[in-house]
């Protein structure tokens, strides 16, 4: 027997022994093509999946290269039946491609590579209006082009779409310092003293913006794409710079553009950036939210205000901004948490480019095939851990500290329900006493406490003498906690969900998970995203999550984190005793604090 990492089995599951030397080159590996799906202490469980398989083949990987990455860090010989269940897989990606009708504007060609699997996918196609006019040729209504390209993915053939792209109304679009090549000038830039003070001028230097090598290559795959271009989406950790590659991306496209993101705080970052890295004018960018209702060349809006209904059954009236200018791209930001009626809208809207930015492309309800079909495949992928090798990110030490419940709690915990189960399990009162110790341990650190639930939280931040910002709180009121931790004014944050997501914390380098949302894999990555940005000195951060011993937010707790560990953070876990009249922790007990001191005494 050979002594590979790896058992690959008949079922499309793949074991990786984390012991193994060979682990970590392993582990980059099977990234590419297959999804990770647990991860206990001796064995790593991977699953390949129609969709990892697709979306492999669209960052240029062959069923060829696939099979001979497995058959080199397998411990026995792959079953052949699962070599050539993967060739199929991989070669239903490019049977079907979507091209432009030669005569009829209104109608696309769909092509089929085999005469074969017309017999297949005819039901489904003469079910939605399709009408087959040779062997392996259909003509489809233009208007379904996404309903007929999400339906073909749920039946297991991904469609290439070759339809082509409409190219908007032109906008001349530069990086700040740069010269136009038609008039070798730059449009009016800067904010009108007499405009909104929302938006600051901070411009950089007139020498130019230079992307990041990373950045460069991920704008360069959605703009090619094979040589199809348009749609697509790019996944890298926060604080990577996704912003930064969507404006990337507008430049090389030259269009208006609606830009779709999560809140008001992420609409005015991006705003700001834009403002900052473009000659773009404040004329030409607007902000379509709960607050402002503009249209202009660049808009940018929440998707919130997208779904928002004026009452119940009344029709969601903002969903028109899709339709209100010639938009040439549309840029989803957080694209895995599209709500549904933003897919349906999409669906619709085929023949505008599509760009998504995500630093995880899961989805806790299973519509990664919809982002997939509607969005565009992956095109990039950046791992985490190879930013943090290359000092574009925080390195962060994650520990998962166990904590007793007292016996009060334990009792209630046995004669509740599950769902409650979980509430008092994520509530545990003994977890005050373990936020105030890491509090102390890191004194000089600009601190989160992130959680889940209300009543927790308060408790939190009335004991700490900290803000607390939750979703009730106004937008400027957040705005003004956010720059005073920034600046240094207030060390310590208690956050509820609205910190999740595109929130711009640069400076916070400890992050105290006290509870979460149940298995939500995304939260997790959001959530240790908000420590990445890259520190002064050392450059490194500390995650800690908070869970209750022995009871059902343990099993949510290793699900919440099985992203993080695809990505190759290493979660420690240490056990934290209630006493009364002793420190709980200490550095020596806390991964991270030992390397941090020899850096110390090393200076």
């Amino acid at each position: 027997m050979n002594n590979k990492p790896c058992i690959v089995q008949r079922d499309r599951t793949i074991l990786l022994e984390t012991a193994h030397a060979d682990f970590e080159t392993a582990r980059e590996q099977l990234a590419q093509y297959a999804d990770l799906i647990k991860s206990p202490s001796s064995f790593h469980t991977y699953r390949l999946t129609p969709l990892s398989l697709w979306n492999a083949a669209a960052s240029g990987m062959s069923a060829a290269e696939i099979c001979s990455s497995l058959q080199s860090l397998s411990r026995w010989d792959v079953p052949e039946a699962l070599l050539g269940e993967i060739l199929q897989l991989v070669e239903r990606y490019g049977q079907l491609s979507l091209l432009p009708h030669p005569t009829q504007e209104r109608l696309l060609l769909l092509r089929l590579k085999h005469a074969a699997l017309m017999q297949e996918i005819a039901p489904t196609l003469s079910s939605m209006g399709v009408r087959m006019v040779a062997e392996m040729e259909a003509e489809v209504p233009a208007d379904r082009r996404g309903v007929i390209k999400q339906e073909l993915t749920r039946l297991g053939y991904p469609v290439l779409d070759h339809a082509g792209y409409l190219d908007g109304q032109y906008l001349n679009i530069l990086w700040r310092g740069e010269t136009s090549v038609t008039e070798n000038s730059e449009k009016p830039n800067g904010v009108p003293s007499n405009e909104s003070e929302l938006y600051t001028d901070k411009h950089p230097s007139d020498q130019g913006i230079k992307l990041r090598d990373y950045q460069q290559k991920a704008a360069d795959c959605f703009q090619d794409a094979g040589g199809m271009g348009g749609n697509g989406v790019l996944v890298l950790p926060c604080g990577a710079g996704k912003t930064m590659i969507g404006i990337a991306a507008m430049r090389d496209l030259q269009c208006e553009t609606l830009i779709l993101t999560s809140n008001t705080t992420s609409v005015r970052q991006w705003i700001e950036e834009l403002l900052q890295k473009t000659t773009l004018s404040l004329e030409e960018v607007g902000e379509y939210s709960g607050q402002r209702k503009e249209v202009r060349p660049v808009t940018v809006a929440t998707y919130q205000i997208l779904t928002h209904r004026p009452g119940k059954g009344k029709e969601q009236e903002h969903m028109k901004l899709f339709n209100e200018r010639p938009w040439g791209l549309i840029i989803y930001d957080e694209v895995h948490l599209l709500p549904a009626p933003v897919f349906r809208a999409t669906a619709d809207i085929q023949a505008t480019r599509r760009l998504g930015l995500t630093a995880t492309l899961v989805r806790e309800d299973g519509r990664e095939h919809d982002v997939f079909s509607l969005i565009g495949p992956k095109r990039y992928d950046m791992p985490w851990k190879r930013l943090e090798e290359q000092g574009w990110i925080a390195t962060v030490a994650c520990t998962e500290i166990k904590v007793p419940m007292q016996e009060e709690t334990r009792e209630a915990s046995m004669s509740a329900g599950k769902r409650e189960q979980y509430r008092l399990a994520a509530e545990n009162p003994s977890k005050l006493q373990i936020v105030r110790q890491l509090v102390d341990l890191h004194k000089d650190a600009q601190t989160l406490i992130i959680g889940q639930y209300l009543d927790q939280l308060h408790l939190m931040a009335k004991e700490l003498q900290a803000p607390l910002i939750t979703g009730q709180m106004s937008q400027d009121r957040r705005n003004e906690w956010y720059r005073a931790f920034r600046e240094g004014e207030v060390r310590v944050l208690v956050v509820s969900k609205v910190a999740n997501f595109a929130v711009d914390l640069p400076d916070a380098s400890v992050a105290i998970e006290v509870s979460g949302s149940y298995g939500s894999r995304q939260e997790e990555a959001q959530r240790l995203g908000r420590l990445l940005r890259p520190k002064q000195g050392a450059n490194r951060a500390f995650f800690y999550a908070l869970v209750s011993e022995d009871s059902r937010e343990e099993s949510f707790a290793n699900r919440r984190q099985l992203f993080l560990i695809e990505q190759g953070y290493e979660y420690r876990v240490i056990q934290a005793k209630l006493q009364e009249s002793f420190d709980l922790l200490s550095k020596s007990t806390i991964p991270g604090f030992v390397l941090e001191e020899e850096r110390e005494a090393a200076r």
